[in-house]
């Protein structure tokens, strides 16, 4: 837990990683601790965004695994409690929804002519 040193109007001034004599003990989620990472320490806010990036990436490579060990029925889908099976079942029903829209609109690429020209059709 974070220990920090407040001004009387409650704004941090200073952030421990371990007790110090006048700091209170503060979440990890607190608002206003939120605020001092980001006011004093631009860059966390940017690598935040590239660890979700990542995050984001690694869910689809994870859920491609476990269709795989399904598949090869080297873990059976029971095997994962009730909520992950929700979760995985969900995630299935969005693939499959985004799959039939993509072979309906196609991959958002424009049909060029035989010319080489713009045909006009989407």
């Amino acid at each position: 837990m974070p220990f920090v040193h407040k001004d009387a109007q409650g704004k941090i001034l200073a952030v421990y990683t371990e007790p110090v004599k006048g700091a209170e003990e503060v979440a990890p989620d607190d608002p206003a601790l939120k605020v001092f990472i980001q006011d004093n320490i631009p860059a966390a806010e940017a690598d935040d965004d590239d660890w979700m990036k990542s995050d984001l990436g690694l869910v689809r490579v994870i859920e491609d695994l476990i269709e795989v060990l399904i598949e090869k029925k080297v873990i059976m889908f029971t095997d994962f409690p009730e909520g992950a099976q929700k979760k995985l079942l969900d995630r299935r029903g969005l693939r499959k929804e985004f799959d039939m829209v993509e072979d309906l609109f196609g991959d958002g690429e424009e049909i060029v002519g035989g010319d080489g020209e713009d045909s006009g059709l989407l």
